[in-house]
């Protein structure tokens, strides 16, 4: 009987040659909405997308899972169904995610973001939710590997810069291990850098 021939193990990347876990900024996220925006017939549809999941730190396919009859425009919140055991809960709309909505719809029921098909249209894919925002970032000048959890990421980033503590984040992003929630703490070296600029500034007056 032959022998079935053993898999060639991958070899083991050097953890020096990963690359560092990419995250967008407020600037960025707004240049890529406005290249989404100005891309096809959908760019409405697309921005808004881009809005709401940095806004609200979630998952493609969180994203595209949205549904008309959890969005409560009037009281300005808008309840998140989580996934990957993460913790479902009510978020508020921003003033920006409120306006975008009511231009979009609202509708009495379906998915938010529905894709072009004319009958019976289902949620915009996860798959073409990437090649939106991969398309945006070309156009936007931010490369060709952006991706949509950079949204998510950028959420968590940008929350911590403006001051809420860990626990605050993990409760807005619906993590259940605060671990999850701990990167954007290791991303942000803003305070350091402030510290070491403070010291120079103080070396240079002695």
């Amino acid at each position: 009987m032959a022998r079935k021939k053993a898999a060639r193990r991958k070899p083991r990347r050097d953890p020096d040659q990963v690359a560092a876990l990419l995250h967008l900024d407020e600037h960025e996220v707004e240049e890529l909405m406005k290249a989404a925006r100005s891309l096809g017939r959908n760019g409405h549809r697309d921005a808004t997308m881009i809005l709401m999941a940095f806004h609200h730190g979630l998952r493609v396919s969180e994203l595209c899972g949205l549904k008309w009859d959890r969005v409560y425009l009037d009281k300005q919140e808008i309840y998140i169904t989580r996934c990957k055991g993460s913790e479902s809960g009510m978020h508020w709309l921003f003033p920006e995610d409120v306006v975008a909505l009511r231009k979009l719809g609202p509708e009495r029921s379906g998915y938010v973001f529905k894709s072009e098909s004319k009958l019976n249209p289902g949620p915009v894919t996860e798959s073409v939710f990437f090649r939106i925002v991969r398309r945006a970032g070309i156009a936007a000048r931010l490369g060709n590997k952006v991706h949509p959890h950079q949204l998510k990421h950028a959420n968590g980033y940008w929350m911590h810069r403006q001051g809420f503590d860990i626990r605050e984040i993990q409760k807005w992003q619906g993590h259940r291990n605060i671990q999850n929630t701990a990167i954007y703490t290791a991303l942000d070296t803003s305070a350091i850098r402030d510290k070491w600029k403070r010291l120079q500034a103080q070396a240079a007056e002695r």
